[in-house]
């Protein structure tokens, strides 16, 4: 199986602390990590880093995660290819099926324990398929 550790990740989650948390923890295993605070700027630093993976709060002031989510994974050219993985304190089926409805790939409950995120990571890097002309390269298939 190819590495993964490489490929960039965005954290986009309006509380400090819990973004860098998330940072630490996922940097301290050799992910290239880039943080933002809001809807905004998540949707700029995607443009810019071409993440192969996006951990997304739900629940944010002016563009929250479902709008920040549907917008990601319209882009053009790397809509197909990114995982997003919505991170939230909602964990009733509604909420569950609504990340699903808006195009996330998968979701991870608050508070989570930082062995079960990463596991999470980890899965879905393995299911990473690159877009053409990001650079990433693409995590081989166990099969």
């Amino acid at each position: 199986m190819a590495d993964t550790t490489h490929l960039p990740i965005l954290v986009v989650d309006d509380n400090p602390d819990n973004a860098h948390i998330i940072r630490d923890y996922l940097g301290a295993r050799g992910y290239p990590i880039t943080v933002a605070y809001n809807g905004d700027d998540a949707l700029k630093a995607f443009e810019e880093v071409k993440p192969a993976l996006v951990l997304l709060d739900v629940m944010m002031p002016g563009r929250d995660g479902w709008q920040v989510c549907r917008e990601m994974k319209q882009h053009p050219t790397l809509g197909r290819s990114v995982r997003i993985i919505m991170v939230t304190a909602l964990d009733d089926w509604v909420n569950k099926r609504q990340a699903l409805q808006t195009g996330a790939d998968d979701f991870v409950e608050k508070p989570f324990e930082l062995s079960k995120l990463v596991a999470t990571v980890e899965r879905n890097m393995r299911l990473f398929a690159p877009a053409a002309g990001t650079g990433a390269t693409p995590a081989k298939s166990s099969r």
